[in-house]
């Protein structure tokens, strides 16, 4: 069987929002289609190896946790940004979004230093976003999908000048409740605050990073054959009804 190795950063701390449920979307959809999908738990004192990881997968936590991590994870940095140039796909979710940019900055004005990866800072808020959230975006050419989930943050993350978002909000705060848009995309790199879990509701960007994976491994993205997903579809569809009808609003 093909192997797929993933990354987990820091799974001990940045677990707070169902995070595993998304590995186990990877290895279950990795399963049906013939690839092994091996997780190695990346923390303090671990060292990413060139080559080694197709998909890194980092989660969401408190900000006594990412505090704690925050050193750790700026170290591994130059090894997961030079991973990142080789090939290797990424996706960070909430706080792991955040800690994947340059840095987080509390109410304080103390700042956790971020790998560096993506081209966003995020400013600690007064006020939390908190709500269901429904996406427009566009990983490929000509192909237009919808991403749905829940979010519950009080970072505003900002974009560089010139970034790429992952999309754009139909409903919901999004990164920073002004904007518009949600996310970063920069390659083979995601990061988003939807969770809840993420790709349970969303296949289709699970079978996305899957294949990103893939191409890092073997220098070509595979053409998937679609899956009977109903109970998924069934899941986005109700998720998406509930951003419409009830999405968050300050």
């Amino acid at each position: 069987m093909n192997q797929i190795v993933v990354g987990h950063l820091f799974p001990d701390y940045l677990n707070i929002y169902a995070d595993r449920g998304n590995i186990a979307v990877l290895g279950r959809r990795a399963d049906w289609r013939g690839y092994e999908l091996q997780v190695e738990a990346l923390g303090a004192g671990s060292t990413v190896r060139p080559g080694e990881h197709d998909l890194f997968y980092i989660g969401g936590g408190q900000d006594r946790e990412q505090a704690l991590i925050a050193p750790e994870l700026a170290r591994l940095g130059p090894s997961l940004r030079a991973a990142f140039a080789d090939g290797a796909a990424f996706l960070g979710v909430c706080g792991g979004y955040q800690l994947l940019g340059h840095f987080y900055r509390d109410q304080s004005g103390e700042e956790l230093p971020g790998v560096g990866l993506l081209p966003l800072h995020t400013l600690a808020g007064s006020r939390r976003m908190i709500g269901d959230v429904l996406l427009e975006c566009s990983l490929e050419p000509a192909e237009r999908r919808t991403l749905a989930g829940f979010e519950n943050h009080a970072g505003r993350t900002l974009l560089d000048d010139g970034a790429e978002p992952l999309g754009r909000v139909v409903a919901g705060f999004g990164n920073d409740g002004e904007s518009g848009y949600e996310g970063c995309r920069l390659g083979r790199a995601i990061g988003t605050y939807l969770h809840g879990p993420l790709l349970p509701r969303n296949p289709w960007l699970a079978d996305w990073l899957l294949a990103q994976a893939v191409a890092h491994r073997t220098g070509e993205a595979p053409s998937f054959v679609p899956l009977p997903d109903e109970l998924e579809r069934q899941a986005h569809a109700v998720s998406a009804q509930r951003a419409e009808t009830r999405g968050g609003r300050f």
